[in-house]
């Protein structure tokens, strides 16, 4: 019995000598570790009474053995905030972004004065911000979003003069935004206040904030009155979003509100004025700009009969003089079309060769009679021409003539309705890939020359470089750098007849996800005239060296249309086919590297596709969230549901709706990356949100970019 209690006393004591060896910062983060109800991943589970100190704990970063940082971040964390982390003095960094915390934050947090940066999105935080937030004069980074506070912003925050980054995204906050916003945060690189209840004008003192770069994002709020025309004083590059506001007005055109989209502005009928289609008049006041087509600038003739009253006017020959001229000019262009015709068939047989596989044309010089022919043989040789008109590059760096390019080798990558594509090899071990185009338009080189060398000024690491071009009556050829992994569509399913296939990693996958966001970025909003692909799909984006994704084939199909002969980007917007007519055809075989997605390129336009008029960046967005939906599930645009077949966006939807778990549609050739899930899940979001029915209910590319970064970093 003595024994017994001999050996609690020392047990006892013992204990109170481990307890008293911890200092009290390690008691408040055990205070701390006290108020978190559910912690499955054991990311706490190291944080014992027994140290020292909390610096050898998980998330815990010291200085001089005094706590600097506590980032705990995604950790399925449940449970509250302490106000015990107030007492950290030397706390500079705290980090608890997706995870489970709920309640309000603390006042005695915002108490620590020297606190750099407070990273809390992504939980489900509630209630007002505390006035006691204007004291963390060192606060650089405040990033509140995806959580539930509400109320309005402090007046005090506006005293956080060092201040770069705040994100207060998709929260409940209103009222107006703090007197002073726009003067006393003059350190603001990053603002984000998008999908709250802010109401009240736009502070005019915001066009102060001239060290904001990226997307000043006040979109999905309730600010009314008009534009302030100060905020075209924010640099150039800014891209201000104010959609879905209650603004009116006109939009002021100064600095960086000019040159916008209508992207920009949608979702406020009372705004007129450039680029919207709502001129600033009365008679016009009550349309939404949203609901008019997009048209040319030049469609429809502001007043047809003024251009008809010119046309009168101009008349001076009878009727019999101008048939009779129009007789003699076609008899003309018949006979020097004979004669040319019988002229090029004596002079270049390659298109009617001894094996009769050649196409190709002849030009003269000094004499000498040459004949450039393609041939339809899987490897072929591209033989001497001569110069009708010269290779044109579109590049400094461009160092080949035409000549060297067109007695290169030469191998038929992919054939397909707007023409062939070679990989060309140079003497020097250059590779080069050629698109050959269709053989009329004679008529239309100007047309030509002006698409082709603007598209040749784009430059982006995620855009295929166009190097240079051909244009002759017979022969147009674009010239491209050479991508060597061939495309997603052959990546992702494989090529048909070649048995060896390596599945892409979600690493893989993510990256490329990135990388196509970016260039589409770049194709949106900084490309010379914010350009819409309008035929995006897995077999026009090409993978390099690293897997690294290229987008193809931009402005092809205004090309071949130019060049002639080959069928335009709007013939390809076809009506989706019924089920029973696809049954009889090998959905895999047409997801090639040659011709990609085949007959299911029509699957990844968007429905509005088929009824507007012109090209909008969000068909761009549509394309983009089917192609997000077909690398996670790994399957074609079409689903196969029994004897009957889905395309793949409503299989997703039907599936979404009876709730079926994640591993259902996931690829399975990602189960290795089931640990990845939390990621996968957050990019099926923004593939839902891209693939909306409703255009203006689709992101900006610029967003999504923007939220995949958040994404990838938070996962690195």
């Amino acid at each position: 019995m003595l024994s017994a209690f001999v050996f609690l006393v020392l047990v006892v004591c013992n204990f109170n000598g481990f307890v008293e060896s911890l200092n009290g910062e390690g008691y408040a983060l055990l205070s701390f570790k006290q108020s978190i109800y559910e912690d499955p991943e054991g990311s706490l589970s190291n944080w014992n009474s027994s140290d020292e100190n909390p610096c050898s704990w998980n998330g815990v970063t010291c200085k001089e053995q005094r706590v600097i940082s506590v980032s705990i971040p995604k950790n399925k964390l449940y449970g509250f905030l302490s106000s015990s982390l107030g007492s950290l003095s030397d706390l500079r960094h705290v980090n608890l972004r997706n995870n489970k915390f709920f309640g309000s934050l603390p006042t005695e947090l915002l108490e620590v004065q020297g606190l750099q940066s407070l990273v809390l999105y992504g939980n489900s935080f509630s209630g007002p911000l505390s006035n006691e937030i204007g004291k963390l004069k060192y606060l650089q980074t405040l990033d509140l979003s995806q959580n539930f506070f509400n109320g309005s912003l402090p007046a005090s925050m506006v005293q956080c003069k060092r201040l770069k980054a705040l994100d207060l995204s998709q929260n409940n906050f209103t009222g107006p935004l703090p007197d002073g916003f726009g003067t006393g945060l003059v350190s603001l690189e990053k603002l984000d206040l998008s999908f709250n209840r802010f109401n009240g004008s736009i502070p005019s003192n915001m066009g102060n904030l001239s060290s904001l770069q990226g997307t000043v994002d006040l979109s999905h709020n309730l600010f009314s009155g008009s534009i302030p025309a100060s905020l075209g004083n924010l640099p150039e590059k800014v891209y201000i979003d104010l959609t879905y506001n209650n603004l009116s007005g006109p939009i002021p055109q100064s600095g960086a509100l000019m040159n916008r989209g209508p992207t920009a502005f949608i979702g406020n009928p009372g705004l007129c004025g450039t680029p919207l289609k709502n001129p600033c008049s009365d008679a016009s006041s009550a349309n939404s700009p949203s609901s008019y087509p997009f048209f040319p600038n030049n469609y429809p003739p502001e007043n047809p009969g003024d251009d008809r009253r010119k046309i009168e006017k101009g008349r001076g020959l009878s009727k019999g003089a101008i048939v009779a001229i129009i007789v003699g000019d076609v008899i003309g262009i018949c006979l020097v079309g004979l004669l040319f015709s019988y002229c090029y068939s004596r002079i270049c047989g390659c298109g009617k060769g001894k094996d009769g596989n050649g196409y190709g044309f002849e030009k003269g010089k000094k004499g000498k009679k040459k004949c450039f022919c393609f041939r339809k043989d899987e490897s072929e040789t591209l033989s001497e021409n001569v110069e009708q008109y010269d290779l044109v590059p579109l590049d400094t760096q461009v160092a080949f003539d035409l000549d060297e390019l067109l007695k290169a080798s030469a191998f038929v990558l992919g054939k397909s309705g707007i023409g062939i594509v070679y990989k060309v090899v140079l003497e020097d071990g250059l590779t080069l890939a050629v698109r050959r185009l269709g053989e009329g338009g004679s008529q239309r080189f100007k047309e030509f020359q002006t698409e082709v060398e603007a598209i040749g000024k784009l430059r982006h690491p995620n855009i295929v470089t166009l190097r240079a071009y051909y244009w002759s009556v017979d022969e147009k050829l674009l010239i491209y750098d050479y991508i060597p992994n061939g495309s997603l569509g052959t990546a992702l399913h494989g090529k048909p007849g070649i048995v060896p296939f390596t599945p892409l990693s979600w690493s893989v996958r993510l990256t490329i996800i990135k990388g196509i966001a970016k260039g589409l970025v770049y194709l949106h909003e900084f490309s010379p005239k914010k350009y819409v692909h309008g035929d995006l799909k897995p077999s026009n984006i090409l993978l390099g060296q690293d897997m690294e994704p290229h987008i193809s084939d931009f402005g092809l199909g205004r090309l071949a249309n130019i060049a002639g002969g080959s069928p335009t980007l709007q013939s390809n917007r076809i009506p989706v086919e019924k089920p029973q007519e696809r049954q009889s055809r090998s959905v895999s075989s047409e997801v090639t590297a040659t011709n990609g997605s085949g007959n299911l390129g029509s699957y990844y336009l968007a429905p509005e596709a088929l009824k507007v008029v012109k090209p909008s960046q969000k068909w761009d967005i549509y394309s983009y969230g089917v192609i997000l939906l077909e690398m996670i599930t790994g399957r074609t645009p079409v689903v196969q549901v029994g004897s009957s077949e889905m395309d793949l966006v409503h299989w997703i939807q039907l599936c979404i709706e009876e709730k079926k778990p994640l591993a259902d549609v996931l690829d399975p050739y990602l189960a290795p990356d089931a640990d990845r899930e939390e990621e996968i899940i957050a990019i099926l979001k923004i593939a839902m949100a891209c693939v909306h029915c409703s255009p203006e209910r689709r992101p900006t590319m610029r967003h999504i970019s923007d939220a995949l970064d958040r994404l990838v970093t938070c996962s690195d």
